[in-house]
């Protein structure tokens, strides 16, 4: 007997492919050494805004956050690697994520651009402002996980993260997603149901080890400014507590709470959020 072919990590049925038509972005490609890294840019003459998805989230289900900012800046969503139509392999450390952020400001020759993170796109962007390799306009961090050596696990599990994945790979929709994610407009259940099955297992599983193993607070007290710092009134991954630490470590950024949303801001909230995210923004525009 033929044994089985192993599950493959990674799958993008037509469907998925299909939703970039309906996407006011252009792919560019980027490399970062060996890995090839995919952004949709959202074009124009205003400041670039390189935008960095959570663990779970490849660039196009940022797409509703990208566009509702194209008359304020030039958007950039970056699929992160392991995500979308990004390589994977290799480290998936918040250094080697900070690289690719590099490569992708150097390759698409953005001037000076401002950094946009939620979640674990978050912490990516805290680590290259930190590192300053290239020159940004300011920094907005959008939730980040707090989460570290001696500061207890990252809320949600693995499993649970790898659970989704397996319902991604095996076939699932919008009624399914909105079990998990109820507060979400219908178009973003959508958006994950078909695209949730891009992310790469090992990808995933490492920047979950990272979340408790890589101490935000090892980088946030030393990112320059302008810097601001976006989080939910209901979210477990920025508490109070953690609100109250950022402000105290770093006192020169505006730290906004977000009423009514929880960890996925702009999912829970999206008008709030989205003027959160301008305020910041215009701030450092000038």
């Amino acid at each position: 007997m033929t044994p089985p072919l192993p599950s493959p990590t990674r799958l993008l049925a037509q469907p998925a492919l299909a939703d970039l038509a309906d996407v006011p972005a252009t792919s560019r490609w980027v490399r970062s050494g060996a890995t090839r890294l995919h952004v949709l840019d959202y074009g124009g003459d205003n400041v670039p805004l390189v935008v960095l998805p959570g663990i779970t989230s490849p660039a196009v289900t940022m797409d509703f956050v990208a566009r509702e900012l194209t008359g304020l800046v030039r958007p950039l969503v970056v699929d992160v690697r392991g995500r979308g139509l990004s390589d994977g392999g290799g480290s998936y450390g918040l250094e080697e994520y900070a690289e690719d952020t590099e490569a992708v400001v150097t390759s698409l020759g953005l001037d000076r651009p401002v950094l946009f993170g939620h979640s674990m796109g978050a912490r990516i962007a805290a680590v290259t402002a930190v590192r300053a390799k290239v020159g940004l306009r300011g920094t907005v961090l959008g939730d980040p996980p707090m989460s570290g050596p001696g500061r207890g696990p990252y809320p949600t599990a693995l499993d649970a993260f790898l659970d989704q994945l397996a319902q991604a790979r095996r076939g699932t929709d919008a009624d399914e997603v909105s079990r998990s994610w109820p507060r979400w407009p219908r178009r973003e259940q959508e958006l994950r149901a078909r695209w949730l099955a891009s992310c790469d297992t090992d990808a995933v599983a490492a920047t979950h080890r990272g979340f408790e193993n890589e101490d935000f607070f090892d980088w946030w007290p030393s990112v320059p400014g302008p810097a601001a710092l976006l989080y939910g009134a209901d979210s477990p991954v920025v508490t109070t507590e953690g609100a109250a630490e950022a402000a105290r470590l770093l006192p020169s950024a505006v730290l906004t709470k977000i009423p009514a949303a929880g960890h996925m801001l702009f999912w829970d909230n999206p008008p709030t959020a989205l003027a959160a995210l301008r305020e910041a923004l215009h701030s450092m525009l000038g």
